[in-house]
């Protein structure tokens, strides 16, 4: 259950991040990137 919530909420935080580089506020954007990389699941999550 958790692995689907953390997913959810990488993926979110990732298409926020984009929207942010589309934006042209890169640092915001590559900051939401590497958070959601490291939320989820897939990759070294903070709460595992």
């Amino acid at each position: 259950m958790w692995d689907t919530i953390l997913w959810i909420a990488a993926v979110i935080i990732g298409i926020i991040g984009i929207v942010r580089l589309i934006q042209r506020d890169f640092v915001m954007g590559a900051v939401l990137i590497v958070v959601a990389l490291l939320v989820g699941p897939g990759g070294v999550s903070l709460f595992t």
